[in-house]
Formats: C-alpha cells, structure tokens, sequence
C-alpha cells in the first residue's frame, strides 16, 4: 500500500492525513520538548460496518531508536516508511539522551548510580537521535520507551517493584524532557510534543518484568504495554492495558515457533553470535523474511490478528536484520488491505470498534478462516 492509497475498509492509509501541527507552540520546562498540537499524518479509526472484514495490521516496533553507531537506521527507516506508506513505534531508551559525563544523574532501581547495561552514547548519536526522533514524531511515529539501563536476568528488570518501575519511568521522561539542560546542545528544535501526553505505551529490556510494570503502567494511565509474548490472536487487556506482546510465528525452515523478534531470530540461527560465518548471512537474511511473512501470512489468510514485529537498529551479521525487515514492509505494503500503524494507530482503531464485533474476532484462532467467510461472520 502506497502513501495516501484507500485500504480496504475506505480509510485513508496511516501516513495520508496532512494535518500539521498548531501553529503556537507551547514550551515545556527547560525547551527541550513543546506542546505543538495534534500529532500530524494520525488517521481517523473507521468503524467496520456489517460483514465487513477487518484490514491486516502490522506493528513495525524499535527497542531503543537511536540514531547510534553511524549506521544511520533510525533516518533510513524513516525513508522506508514514507515510501511504503508505513507508520511506526519507536520505544525510546531515555539514556540516549543523557551523555556520559551526565551518568550520575541516573539512578536506577537496586543498581549503582549511572550503571547501564547499554551504556552511554557519544554527543553525536545523542544530537543524531533527538534530530530524529522529532522529525519522526512529525513524520507521524509513535514515541514510546524501552525505558533506560536494559537490565536483564538474575539482578534484572524482572525483581524489580511497581515502586521500582515508577522511578525508572519517572527517569526516562525526565532525561526526555531535560535534554537540552543535559546536553548544552543549543543548535536542535524543542521535540515536537509532550512526553506526559505522548508516553502510552514500552517494552521492557528482554521482555522481563511486565507483571510489575503493568500494575505502574496502568495507574500512570498507559493504554497498552508489550513486553510478554503470545500468539496471533486478537488482543485483549490485563490490568486495564491492552495486551499487545510480542508472538510466536512460525519459524521458517525450522519445525517450530519464533518470537517475532530479530533478536530472538538471530539467537536461533547463530546462538546468539553477532559476527556469524559470512557465507551463512545470505541464508540467514532470507530465513529472517520468509519468517516474517509466515507470520503475516497466518493471519492475513485467517484471523486477521494484527502482527507485531520488534527490532533493533543494530548491525548484526552485516545488517541483514534490518534489510529483511525492510524487504517485508515493502512486501506487506503492495497488499492493499494492510496497514502498517503505530502501536497507538493500532489501539485508537481497536477502541472504535463494536465491543460484540472484538469479542466475536477474538475467537477466531490464527490459520482458521472465521466460520462462513467475513460477510457472515460480521454480518451483524
């Protein structure tokens, strides 16, 4: 589906809407994010009318977003929504926004101050990544977090409390939103919009830890988290959020499931090598797209559940991971019933929906097709 193309509930496609932002601009704290009205390229959810079959959604989702390494992934896939009509969720990490010399500033849950287990980025990629991550908010991408020190495993994400899960939230918005104090950088417009307002929804490091952080997520009013896995079905809520978690899709080649994640891909093709056999990255490129599209495949001939896809702006394995994920968006775009949305577009369509007709979609396991075809399904 190409940018302004009708999907086929009569909807405009996510990224059509020209709408821009207000003209006043009101800054927020320090300047380094200001309320500039309406987020632009936002579709309006349609409502499905009787017998009508729901469009295919995909969830193209970043862990981290940023602009690091001089890979340039952020900006390129950028371009590579605005050519296949795609709107994206980026979950930001907020300390690539906060330099190293500013480590101290950062106290995370049952940790030393400023340990990170991804470290910090250098001032370049900290300018890089705040350019980006505005315009792409412009652009009509979803801002959401994957919070700050990426703690995972035995002393990780997954002991810690609700109390734990508010100070690191609390955290990352903060080093949002001080940017600017943070960094001195003098040269880069305020982010465009109001991280209280914007911030609805993250993944935790190594999808550890939910539970907890879904009791925080739902008193702080988020409206969704996806940090556990599932299958392809049509999602439900757990404490007031909507569940929308990574999936098992079929892992192609193989005779059994993967998490719709590149990490977890790469795990079960190299064992966990970031640097595997040259000769073998053709092959494992082309596992990694075969796999995606299984998953889409599933659902757009059954259920018609949304896919949810995770990633990584990383160079693993020479970068194949990421030209398989673009390889699938510019695949799935020529389909005119899909739409690939934010985690919010996908959610703001979800709540206009009839509650009867959710329920009814939400028994239709993935690779069934709905008893009597769509038209007597939904027919009311």
């Amino acid at each position: 589906m190409t940018a302004g193309q009708k999907d086929s509930t009569g909807s405009a496609d996510p990224r059509s809407s020209s709408s821009g932002p207000s003209a006043k601009v009101r800054l927020i704290g320090d300047g380094s994010t200001a309320d500039t009205g309406p987020q632009p390229h936002q579709p309006t959810p349609h409502r499905l009318m009787p017998g009508e079959p729901p469009p295919q959604f995909v969830v193209i989702s970043w862990d981290g977003a940023g602009e690091i390494d001089g890979l340039n992934l952020l900006s390129h896939f950028r371009q590579v929504a605005k050519d296949t009509g795609a709107s994206m969720t980026l979950f930001l990490s907020g300390l690539f926004l906060l330099p190293r010399g500013k480590k101290d500033l950062y106290h995370p849950p049952r940790h030393e101050t400023g340990a990170s287990d991804i470290g910090y980025l250098e001032d370049g990629d900290i300018h890089a990544t705040i350019r980006n991550i505005g315009e792409a908010w412009k652009e009509g991408h979803e801002i959401g977090t994957h919070f700050n020190g990426h703690f995972c495993g035995p002393t990780g994400v997954g002991q810690w409390s609700p109390a734990d899960w508010r100070s690191e939230i609390e955290q990352a918005k903060e080093f949002v939103e001080n940017w600017r104090t943070n960094t001195g950088f003098t040269d880069l417009p305020p982010l465009p919009f109001d991280y209280e307002t914007e911030l609805i929804g993250g993944r935790t490091p190594c999808l550890e830890g939910a539970d907890n952080l879904r009791i925080t997520a739902s008193r702080l009013g988020w409206r969704y988290d996806s940090s556990k896995t599932g299958i392809q079905m049509w999602p439900s809520k757990d404490r007031n959020l909507w569940d929308l978690s990574m999936q098992s899709i079929p892992f192609a080649g193989h005779t059994g499931q993967v998490i719709s994640m590149d990490y977890n891909i790469m795990f079960n093709q190299t064992g966990g090598t970031t640097r595997g056999t040259p000769s073998k990255r053709p092959g494992w490129q082309q596992e990694a797209v075969d796999t995606y599209l299984a998953g889409f495949r599933r659902v757009y001939d059954s259920n018609r559940a949304p896919l949810i896809i995770g990633n990584h702006f990383e160079g693993w394995n020479g970068g194949i991971y990421m030209t398989a994920v673009e390889q699938v968006m510019r695949r799935i775009a020529t389909h005119p019933d899909a739409r690939i949305v934010s985690f919010r577009q996908l959610i703001d369509w979800i709540e206009a929906q009839d509650p009867a007709v959710l329920a009814k979609l939400r028994t239709v396991p993935f690779g069934a097709k709905p008893p009597g075809g769509w038209a007597q399904f939904l027919a009311g």
